[in-house]
């Protein structure tokens, strides 16, 4: 398997334990030639050089208007990392281009995923927490820390990280994937939903799978994580058994719901920098 293990897979912290040193806001920013984590939307802007893709060492002038607002990271390859966002419009020439977090062929490497991942979540925190959400009031930062306190009413917030479940269903050697309708022709995935109040991930798991399939589960089994970053979820993995019913998709949320096998595998999987890939890979694919 391309990952052994989830903790291994993209947008995980290990992929890039060894090139990078993370910092926190108020951290003395070091001396070095500084690299670029550049966001366009749900984009990592890059560079093509002769060595390979890699993040940018500057920021062209008409990428941005005024000042440029980058926030420190950390350190990247032992030299200060920023990470910045530019807007949709900016037209982006060779020798940089946009590569889409989602795109179906990956070129970045699990390094660039995962440092655009963190730049992308970091970002987005900092853009919807400048104002209080108890009162309206402007906020400040917490020294040492990512949070923001409330220059008014003193509200303390912290990133937000909303958990998912995300569960592979065997019936014998068969396994039960769906279909929504933004995805590409054939290609099928996991049953995934947010967690609700007074849930446990197991209880989030079984229910989604009724939701979407009309499928009983049980024998839930919790198989690893995944940071997934857009914008700040945790995707937990399950496998689970069927326990009964009959297929029944919820066309309000999914095309089709079918059972496949390893002699009878739909048109195409999600990519492998998922961790739905990885538990079809593993658990479905595989003689686990």
């Amino acid at each position: 398997m391309r990952y052994p293990e989830a903790a291994n897979l993209p947008f995980n912290n290990s992929s890039i334990e060894n090139c990078f040193v993370r910092g926190v806001p108020g951290d003395p920013v070091p001396a070095g030639n500084p690299w670029y984590a550049v966001i366009k939307g749900n984009s990592l802007v890059v560079e093509q050089t002769s060595g390979g893709i890699s993040l940018l060492r500057g920021v062209p002038d008409g990428w941005y208007d005024g000042d440029i607002n980058a926030m420190f990271l950390g350190r990247w390859d032992s030299e200060p990392l920023y990470a910045i966002r530019i807007s949709n419009d900016v037209v982006v020439a060779p020798p940089h281009f946009a590569e889409p977090f989602n795109a179906v062929d990956e070129r970045l490497d699990e390094r660039l995923l995962t440092i655009g991942g963190l730049s992308q979540q970091v970002l987005h925190w900092e853009s919807t927490s400048s104002l209080c959400v108890k009162c309206g009031g402007k906020t400040a930062r917490i020294a040492g820390s990512w949070g923001k306190r409330c220059l008014s009413c003193s509200h303390e917030r912290y990133p937000a990280i909303h958990p998912c479940a995300i569960v592979l269903v065997r019936r014998g050697n068969e396994f039960l994937l769906i279909r929504k309708p933004e995805w590409g022709e054939g290609r099928f995935s996991l049953v995934a939903g947010f967690l609700d109040f007074g849930e446990s991930l197991e209880e989030c798991a079984a229910r989604e799978v009724k939701e979407e399939t009309g499928v009983e589960v049980c024998n839930i089994r919790y198989v690893g994580s995944q940071c997934w970053p857009f914008p700040s979820q945790l995707m937990a993995g399950f496998v689970a058994d069927y326990a009964g019913g009959e297929i029944v998709a919820d066309t309000t949320e999914i095309v089709e719901a079918r059972w496949f096998s390893r002699e009878n595998l739909p048109g195409s999987f999600p990519p492998f920098r998922s961790i739905a890939r990885w538990i079809i890979e593993r658990y479905a694919l595989s003689e686990r």
